[in-house]
């Protein structure tokens, strides 16, 4: 933990990196079309992914941004990524309250493994009902997600 100026920093980069995450969620909700036919065009398919792809990101960044300002200690473990995931479940006693909760660890790995397919997608393509399926559990669990991160702000500004 640090100082007064250190939790000013730490809530500003923190609620940057939200605001990043409402963007990229209104990008999806506005190239959504409300009358989705099927089979959807490819390019819609496609950047629909890549913006899911890019939310999953703006996460895992604002779990390092968690990660560097209460632990200042990011491990590069083979598996990284799901072990930094994983990492914002549990809290520290003495350290920091846990940012997700198990209902929002769910969801966002499985976002995590999608961002995986995606980066993989170049030699079969991006599956539109997996595509869809994910977007509507992340579309639905948002205010879940969102309510676990105003908590752990709240927590973070109390106990710093």
């Amino acid at each position: 933990m640090a100082d007064e100026n250190g939790i000013a920093v730490f809530l500003a980069e923190f609620d940057y990196q939200i605001r990043e995450i409402d963007r990229i969620y209104e990008i999806i909700q506005t190239r959504m079309p409300p009358d989705v036919k099927n089979p959807m065009p490819d390019e819609l398919v496609e950047s629909i992914g890549y913006w899911l792809h890019n939310l999953y990101c703006a996460y895992e960044d604002l779990f390092k941004i968690v990660c560097s300002f209460w632990e200042n200690n990011i491990s590069s473990a083979s598996r990284y990524h799901a072990s930094l995931l994983k990492r914002m479940v549990f809290g520290i006693e003495g350290v920091r309250p846990a940012l997700l909760s198990e209902e929002s660890f769910r969801i966002l790995d499985q976002l995590r493994g999608f961002r995986h397919v995606f980066r993989d997608a170049y030699s079969h393509g991006l599956d539109e009902e997996r595509v869809m399926i994910l977007w509507n559990r992340i579309k639905s669990s948002n205010p879940i997600i969102k309510k676990d991160l105003a908590s752990f702000r709240q927590a973070a500004v109390s106990i710093a």
